[in-house]
């Protein structure tokens, strides 16, 4: 192994000291949980094997500190650790390293989509706990796959049959309730005072089904839809709660919106704004926190929204989602 100056330039912009970051240790022999615990740390840092005791990371700040984490620990109990920057492995090209890490990346994901396999063909009033822990281990792993491992369509695929296979049958959408026809730069029409599906659904209009949006905030007893608008999550309107769904669902349904981390984050609007703990997900909470402090920070609409969908940017991220540019933010 050697710390030299590439001579090609890599794929990524070149880092000073190198793309690579190693993590060089020998583990003291007793006691013997402390191996496994390592080697689980460093499973949940994404970190790939090269050589006996050598572990790589792409460099990047985070991976610097989780890796002095490691290094802490192991000289902690005894052992030694040092962690370098790289720009050059012996014997390992650096299409090399990165298909260890899809391998990795693939296996992980292998896993994620036989678990949601199993899901399907066994079903269980527990299945929805299960399916929870699943989502959230995809987003882990996503946020580890650095170089695009190809088995991630794979598990997310899997992900949403488990899902199609855990919700009940819907209620039928009224009369024309089909899938809707693309939209652009049309008015939204909804509610004063939005709250969390109000803020999450005109997120979700924005950034999927209409970029160049406008939105209309009005009191409902004073208003007479004009030509052209569409309005949303509002008595009559064109998109709204539909049978069990709220309304960020009905416009996902509707615009063919079936992504995982979009259904993800429709699940946690619908048991904010419905209250009936139908999804039961571990981040609800959170959520619904962090919109009540939008909510009682800010008084005004266009406020709200735009607070919304910073945090729906970053959930969605979190989730998963696919690494497309958020839309442009306008005010009305």
């Amino acid at each position: 192994m050697t710390r030299r100056r590439a001579d090609a330039g890599p794929r990524r912009a070149e880092t000073p000291g190198g793309r690579w970051l190693l993590l060089i240790h020998q583990l003291p022999p007793k006691p013997d949980y402390f191996r496994v615990k390592i080697w689980r740390r460093l499973q949940r840092i994404g970190a790939v094997a090269i050589k006996n005791s050598v572990y790589v990371l792409p460099y990047t700040e985070q991976a610097s500190e989780d890796f002095q984490w490691v290094q802490r620990e192991v000289v902690a109990c005894g052992g030694e650790a040092s962690v370098c920057q790289a720009a050059f492995v012996d014997g390992l090209s650096d299409g090399q390293i990165e298909a260890l890490f899809r391998a990795q990346r693939d296996a992980e994901y292998a896993d994620v989509a036989r678990a949601a396999d199993e899901l399907v063909r066994e079903g269980g009033p527990e299945s929805a706990g299960a399916l929870a822990r699943l989502e959230r281990r995809f987003a882990e792993i996503v946020a580890l796959d650095h170089f695009g491992a190809a088995a991630r369509r794979a598990a997310e695929a899997a992900l949403v049959r488990a899902r199609e296979r855990r919700t009940p049958a819907r209620v039928p959408a009224r009369p024309g309730g089909g899938k809707a026809r693309p939209v652009r730069g049309r008015t939204w029409v909804t509610r004063r005072g939005v709250h969390v599906d109000r803020i999450a659904s005109a997120w979700l209009i924005r950034r999927f089904i209409d970029p160049a949006a406008r939105f209309r905030f009005v009191a409902v007893q004073d208003h007479r839809p004009a030509p052209g608008e569409l309005r949303f999550d509002m008595f009559d309107a064109e998109y709204t709660h539909d049978g069990d769904r709220c309304s960020f669902e009905t416009l996902a349904a509707r615009f063919g919106l079936a992504e995982a981390a979009l259904t993800a984050i429709g699940e946690l609007v619908h048991d904010i704004d419905c209250k009936d703990g139908k999804f039961g997900r571990s981040e609800t909470a959170g959520l619904e926190r962090l919109i009540g402090g939008i909510v009682r920070r800010h008084a005004s609409d266009d406020a709200r929204l735009e607070r919304g969908a910073g945090v729906l940017d970053d959930l969605y991220e979190g989730f998963g989602g696919a690494q497309t540019p958020p839309s442009p933010r306008r005010r009305r």
